[in-house]
């Protein structure tokens, strides 16, 4: 099965000199220095999570001061793993990163990049703290883990309850009373759905919910049982394209903070987004948990389960090379830990990996409206552009969405184009 390339072609030059941007602490010579590298600056974010990774980072160092020190290395989500990359390629991977589980995972874990840490999950008894041994099926290569979660986020649809009374709108259940309601609050002088249409795995979870609530088995079509092109996934794209017209005037240039933003600030109703958006929605406007309520994608009628919801985490991975894996594992086990969990879920407004017990009562309120919809699931699938046959498969699916939504290729020619990539790379 052909990976995408970790030796990419970038600037050697880009990743020395991203490390050469880190700033090292004094005493350099005693004191075991690492670093751990995450798709966000978590000292100018306003991502409540985000905010909380950086506190684990500072309360690592406070805690072993003289011993060990992190220094993060941060980018923007867009440029992540081709920064990531960069280093690898330079021979410069962080001790501790973030990575996504599934195909991005994969491919650090098949040319040797990520380290096995069964042998540190096991010692102490730190694997026994997760909540279920299922958050690791992801992370799991010939019976061997090689990343830890750090939370788990289900993908629902955040709406505010204000606008949809005054537009007379009812929460809905199906498709065709999510189109009614749409329209209604269009009519109401709203914009129904803010999302970041240019950010291509915005647009992607969309397409890959309308994927699957028309019944598309894509195991089937991972294993080439099944094509692309077919009548389920066309009717999805077509239904992306209905959507949009009801997606803010500047859905293709705004990003995914500009469009939380506006459901933040009460200026469009409906958000589908996963639940690390609640974060980012309190943050921007403490006063929009009280209005803010979440739903289940809805069913399309003669489709697919319509309980299946989507779940994803962030997790961490060791890099295979580290020269300080005790302090790496340190590190690792701080964003596990009680503290960081219980600020998961309590100031996150994400769901924990650990048996942490925390105040649901301090928690942000959307958190409760997302566990329910999450323990009603009838199951879980990932990210469309996550679970395909590789991540460059996932690349090509993005892409292909946002070439429906921008009117360049028919949803018959964009899941062609998906086809054409799987038979041109050997996956059929």
């Amino acid at each position: 099965m052909k990976k995408k390339a970790l030796s990419v072609m970038l600037s050697v030059s880009m990743a020395l000199g991203l490390l050469a941007a880190v700033p090292m602490s004094a005493g350099a010579d005693e004191v075991e220095e690492i670093t751990w590298m995450f798709w966000d600056d978590p000292e100018t974010s306003e991502d409540l999570i985000s905010k909380g990774f950086g506190e684990v980072v500072e309360r690592f160092n406070a805690d072993y001061e003289g011993q060990y020190h992190v220094n993060m290395i941060t980018t923007q989500l867009e440029e992540y793993y081709t920064q990531l990359n960069a280093l690898v390629a330079a021979g410069e991977t962080p001790d501790v990163f973030i990575v996504s589980p599934g195909p991005n995972l994969t491919d650090y874990v098949e040319p040797g990049v990520a380290a096995p840490l069964d042998e540190y999950l096991e010692a102490d008894g730190w694997k026994d703290t997760f909540s279920s041994d299922a958050l690791f099926s992801q992370m799991t290569y010939d019976d061997q883990i090689y990343a830890v979660p750090l939370n788990i986020a289900a993908a629902c649809v955040f709406y505010n309850k204000d606008i949809f009374e005054e537009a007379g709108a009812e929460v809905p259940t199906t498709y065709d009373e999510l189109l009614d309601a749409c329209q209604k609050i269009k009519d109401a002088g709203y914009t129904p759905i803010t999302i970041s249409a240019g950010t291509a795995w915005c647009l992607s979870m969309l397409a890959g919910y309308l994927c699957d609530r028309e019944g598309v088995d894509l195991a089937a079509i991972n294993a080439g049982d099944e094509s692309w092109v077919q009548d389920k996934t066309i009717a999805a794209g077509e239904k992306l394209l209905e959507l949009s017209q009801y997606f803010q005037d500047s859905a293709a240039g705004d990003s995914n903070d500009d469009a939380t933003m506006a459901m933040a600030m009460g200026e469009a109703a409906i958000l589908i987004q996963g639940s690390w958006a609640i974060g980012q929605m309190n943050a921007y406007n403490p006063d929009i948990e009280d209005v803010c309520g979440v739903f289940q994608f809805p069913a399309i009628e003669g489709g697919g389960d319509p309980g299946r919801t989507i779940a994803k985490s962030d997790s961490l991975a060791m890099s295979a090379t580290t020269e300080h894996p005790e302090a790496a594992i340190a590190l690792m086990k701080y964003f596990t830990d009680d503290e960081a969990q219980r600020y998961t879920a309590e100031v996150g407004g994400k769901i924990p990996v650990t048996n942490v017990e925390y105040d649901m009562d301090v928690a942000p309120a959307q958190l409760a409206d997302v566990m329910d919809v999450f323990s009603n699931a009838t199951g879980t699938f990932g990210f469309y552009n996550e679970s395909l046959v590789s991540s460059d498969a996932g690349s090509e699916f993005d892409n292909q969405m946002v070439a429906i939504f921008q009117g360049e290729k028919t949803p018959e020619e964009a899941f062609q184009a998906v086809e054409d990539w799987y038979a041109e790379e050997g996956y059929r």
